[in-house]
């Protein structure tokens, strides 16, 4: 009997060992790759340290329209899109630290290394929904009202 609940528990902690090695799952994809960019991938205490001294930070949000409308963004931002960022760099002074933005960040690394390569001083790339994620609150970015024809001449 004493033979019997031996080899009973033996088969127990080998199903439990293959069991766990069976639900040990492997790492996503995205975190088993380095990133596409070399800047700096910040995170919401990077950021919010950084936004201490606003004078000397420009927020560059890469995203389209619809994205800041939908997702939302930083109160105070400039925004040109990944797409047309390379024709847009005379827009954008050299003389702040740049802090590139996309929704988690992959557009907002390249747009980075783009700047850094161009002679900017890039502090990083952050993801909006990242830093929300991470207990940030980012402002709904409400479409421009259309103007009104002017009336009565």
């Amino acid at each position: 009997m004493k033979t019997l609940i031996t080899l009973a528990a033996a088969a127990i902690v080998s199903a439990g060992a293959g069991a766990y090695a069976q639900t040990a799952a492997p790492q996503p994809r995205a975190q088993q790759q380095a990133p596409a960019f070399k800047a700096k991938k910040l995170t919401r205490a990077d950021l919010d340290t950084l936004l201490a001294n606003p004078a000397a930070v420009l927020v560059l949000d890469v995203r389209r329209p619809d994205e800041l409308q939908s997702i939302g963004g930083f109160p105070v931002y400039l925004s040109v899109q990944a797409a047309e960022l390379e024709q847009r760099l005379a827009l954008i002074p050299k003389d702040r630290t740049i802090v590139t933005v996309s929704n988690h960040a992959a557009r907002a690394g390249r747009a980075a290394d783009l700047l850094a390569s161009r002679g900017f001083t890039v502090a990083g790339a952050i993801g909006a929904q990242d830093y929300e994620a991470e207990g940030g609150t980012l402002v709904k970015i409400a479409p421009p009202q259309p103007r009104q024809a002017a009336s009565g001449r």
